[in-house]
Parts: structure tokens; C-alpha cells; sequence
């Protein structure tokens, strides 16, 4: 396997990385809009890991407080090109990392139905099994306890 770089997006330029996976991954592989996908929560605040490959940014998800104790991962996204290479577990695997070391208890993941078997691999459970539609894409809740609650 390919050794990629992590990066924790925390300045302009490294989130670009982020913003230029979602619009090759979403925008145009989904036809996703740039304003649906990019809403309030690419924002001050929001935390974004960036895989690069040679220096190009290939994978990307973020996250945010929505909590004291809680935060939620979104806009995971892996090039084609790049998927089926656990590539998408790295990203997730990195974000979890960040979120256990600012200290969070729980994380929320609204997860497209054709990916609850991913994340059901990496320990998220669904919540209550309610579909709710985001943008294009049929979504239900699933969590992780990364640790007990204070």
C-alpha cells in the first residue's frame, strides 16, 4: 500500500485540499451543487483531514462540535480513482484520532444507505434507523462512543 500523507487541514491553503476532493468527488461526479455542498459548516471552527498522494489531495472528511461531548464526521469523500484501497477507512480512522486527542465522547455520522455497511465496520451503529434525505442521497444517523461519557 501506497504511503499517503495525513494532513490536519487547519490553515486555507491545506483546506483547498479538502474543497478540491468534494468538487471532483460530489460536485461533479454527482452533480452535487457547490452550494449544497459547501454549507454553514465549512466554517471557523470545522476540522478537516486531507490525504495526499505524492502531494495530491485524494480523500477528505470533516468535523464539528455539535456538543460539548459530541461532534459529527461529514463530506467523507475518496476519489474514484482511489476507492476500494481502504483509503476511506484512513481518512475516518485519522479524523478519530483528532476528535479522541480535543477530548469529544461521541461521534455522530449521517451515512448515505449504501455506506452503513462501511461505517458499521468501523464500530458506528445506527441510532434509530430513520432515513432523512440529504441533498440527493438517502441518510441515517449512526454513532461511535470513543469514550464513556463524563
Amino acid at each position: 500500500m501506497n504511503k499517503y500523507e495525513v494532513i490536519r487541514a487547519e490553515e486555507e491553503w491545506q483546506r483547498a485540499g479538502a474543497y478540491s476532493v468534494r468538487i471532483q468527488g460530489m460536485n461533479r461526479q454527482h452533480h452535487i451543487s457547490l452550494r449544497e455542498e459547501f454549507d454553514e459548516h465549512d466554517a471557523d471552527g470545522t476540522r478537516y483531514i486531507v490525504l495526499l498522494d505524492d502531494g495530491y489531495p485524494i480523500a477528505t472528511c470533516r468535523f464539528y462540535e455539535i456538543s460539548a461531548t459530541e461532534v459529527i464526521i461529514g463530506r467523507v469523500v475518496v476519489l474514484p480513482e482511489y476507492r476500494g484501497k481502504s483509503i476511506g477507512r484512513k481518512v475516518v480512522d485519522e479524523a478519530e484520532k483528532w476528535i479522541i486527542e480535543l477530548g469529544y465522547d461521541e461521534i455522530v455520522i449521517d451515512s448515505r444507505v449504501e455506506a452503513i455497511s462501511f461505517y458499521e465496520k468501523l464500530g458506528y451503529i445506527c441510532i434509530d434507523g430513520t432515513l432523512v434525505k440529504s441533498g440527493n442521497f438517502d441518510c441515517t444517523r449512526m454513532h461511535k462512543m470513543i469514550r464513556e461519557k463524563r
